[in-house]
C-alpha cells in the first residue's frame, strides 16, 4: 500500500511534516541569534564584575587579608573558579556548533586521499579545530587507518587533536594572555606536523596491530545530513550539558592546587626547580607530566600558579604538553592498536619534540 499522498502537490505526508517542522525552525531562527547576542552581552557583564566579586567575598565578607597566604589563596579561588567556567561553557558551546561541521565521517573524508605533506598541515589545523580529546581521537585514529589516511598523517591529526584544543588555547589568553596563547598554538602544531612527517618517513605501517588493519570502512559518502542554524545551536547546548558536566570537577580541583600554589608555595621557590637555570627542569617536568591525566580545562589554572611563583615558562610548556598529549590513558588505549615498537617511537618522536620547545622558550623568552 503506497504512502497517502498530497493530491495537490504528489507530497507524501512525511515529507509534508519535515517540511512544516523546517519552515518552522527557520521562522525561528532569528529568534534564537537574538537570544544568542543577548546571552553573550550578559557573559560579558558579569565576567567584568569578577574581580570586583572577588575581592568583596574575600575581603569584606570573609575578612581575610590581601597579604596572608590564606587570603591570596581564597581569592586566587573565588576568581578563577567561575571565570574558568564561564570561559569553559562558552567555548565548548562554539565546539559543539563546530561539531556539527566536523563529524569524524567528515573528518576522515577531509584527509583521505591527501598527498602526505598537504595531509600533516591539514591534519594538524583539522586536530586543532575538532573537539576529540587524547582518549576520543584514538577511535577516529582507527577510522583513518583503515580508510587509507597515511600513517604519518594520521599521526599528526593524533597528536593535534588533543594538544592544540580550542579550550586549551582559550583558557591559556583568559589566564595567561594572548602571547603564550599564540607561542602555545604555533608550537602544538609544529610538532604534531613535524612528528607526522617523521612517522612517514620511518614507514612503520607493520606496527599497526593485525585486527586494525583487516578492518575495511567504507568513505563513499558522509553520513548526516545538512542540518539547519537551530538545529547546530542545539549541538552547542548539548555539548555544554555533556562536557562541562564531565570536567568541572578536573576544573576545581585544577583551580584548588593553583590556589594552594598561588598562597602557600614561597616566592621563587618554583624557580629553583622548574627555573631556567636549571637544565634537568625540561625534561622532568615532561616525565612528571606523562603520567598525570588531566584534560586542558583542568591542567590550565596549576600552570598559572607554577609561572606566578617564578617557574619558567617554557618548563610548564613542556609539563601541560606532556600531560595532554602523551597522557598514560591514552598511551594504554594505544597499545590496543599498536604494537609496542610504533609505541616507544610515539612517545620519543612527540617527547623530542616537547623538549625541544621547553628549552627553546627557555632560551628565547
Amino acid at each position: 500500500m503506497e504512502p497517502l499522498k498530497n493530491i495537490s502537490c504528489g507530497c507524501t505526508a512525511g515529507e509534508i511534516h519535515h517540511t512544516a517542522v523546517h519552515r518552522q525552525q527557520s521562522i525561528n531562527t532569528p529568534w534564537i541569534w537574538a537570544a544568542i547576542v543577548f546571552a553573550v552581552l550578559l557573559w560579558i557583564t558579569i565576567y567584568r564584575q569578577l574581580n570586583p566579586f572577588a575581592d568583596f567575598v574575600t575581603y569584606s565578607i570573609f575578612k581575610l587579608s590581601p597579604k596572608s597566604p590564606l587570603g591570596e589563596a581564597v581569592r586566587f579561588f573565588i576568581y578563577d573558579t567561575p571565570k574558568v567556567m564561564m570561559l569553559l561553557t562558552l567555548i565548548v558551546y562554539g565546539i559543539g556548533v563546530l561539531r556539527s561541521f566536523f563529524t569524524p565521517e567528515r573528518t576522515r573524508m577531509i584527509l583521505a586521499g591527501k598527498r602526505e605533506y598537504l595531509g600533516n598541515i591539514l591534519a594538524a589545523i583539522l586536530g586543532t579545530v575538532t573537539p576529540f580529546c587524547s582518549c576520543s581521537a584514538v577511535p577516529l585514529f582507527i577510522g583513518f587507518v583503515t580508510a587509507g589516511v597515511p600513517l604519518g598523517v594520521t599521526f599528526s591529526f593524533l597528536i593535534a587533536a588533543p594538544m592544540v584544543n580550542e579550550v586549551a588555547l582559550i583558557l591559556l589568553y583568559g589566564l595567561l594572555g594572548w602571547k603564550v596563547a599564540v607561542l602555545y598554538c604555533i608550537t602544538g602544531l609544529l610538532i604534531a606536523i613535524i612528528a607526522g612527517w617523521i612517522f612517514g618517513r620511518l614507514k612503520l605501517e607493520n606496527h599497526i596491530e593485525g585486527w586494525v588493519r583487516e578492518m575495511h570502512i567504507s568513505t563513499s559518502e558522509v553520513t548526516g545530513e545538512r542540518l539547519t542554524w537551530a538545529e547546530r545551536f542545539e549541538h552547542g547546548k548539548a555539548a555544554v550539558i555533556d562536557i562541562v558536566r564531565k570536567v568541572w570537577i578536573y576544573v576545581v580541583a585544577g583551580i584548588a592546587v593553583g590556589a594552594g600554589i598561588h598562597g602557600y608555595v614561597p616566592e621563587g621557590f618554583m624557580a629553583s626547580i622548574m627555573g631556567k637555570a636549571a637544565w634537568w627542569s625540561v625534561p622532568t617536568a615532561v616525565v612528571i607530566g606523562i603520567p598525570m591525566y588531566s584534560n586542558a580545562a583542568g591542567i590550565v589554572p596549576v600552570i598559572q600558579a607554577l609561572l606566578d611563583k617564578g617557574a619558567a615558562l617554557g618548563t610548564v610548556l613542556a609539563f601541560m604538553m606532556s600531560v595532554i598529549a602523551l597522557s598514560l590513558p591514552e598511551i594504554v588505549i594505544l597499545r590496543k592498536i599498536l604494537k609496542p615498537r610504533l609505541i616507544v617511537t610515539f612517545i620519543a618522536v612527540v617527547g623530542s619534540g616537547i623538549l625541544f620547545v621547553g628549552y627553546l622558550f627557555n632560551i628565547i623568552i
